[in-house]
């Protein structure tokens, strides 16, 4: 992966990570940077992901590759809230 490719990534990912926060009902207790850190961690396996199921690379916007990065990030700010609130 080219430089270009890590930056357009982390953008994404940045995104990826607020739409996930979104999606989770309520409020969460944890700060923006781990918003983004859980996006980008759920843009990079999201790609894979949907590399496996062969529907990355499609004519248009790759919808079901957004629909599961941000599935992911959901699922990782629940998760990390979860265990953030339990300390």
């Amino acid at each position: 992966m080219e430089i270009s490719g890590m930056i357009s990534a982390v953008i994404i990912g940045i995104i990826i990570g607020v739409l996930g926060r979104l999606v989770v009902p309520g409020r969460q207790r944890i700060g923006i940077v781990w918003t983004i850190l859980v996006g980008i961690l759920a843009a990079f396996i999201g790609a894979a992901i949907a590399h496996a199921l062969n529907v990355d690379d499609t004519n248009g916007v790759d919808w079901i590759e957004w629909l599961i990065q941000v599935g992911l990030a959901a699922v990782g700010v629940a998760a990390l809230d979860r265990a953030k609130s339990r300390r």
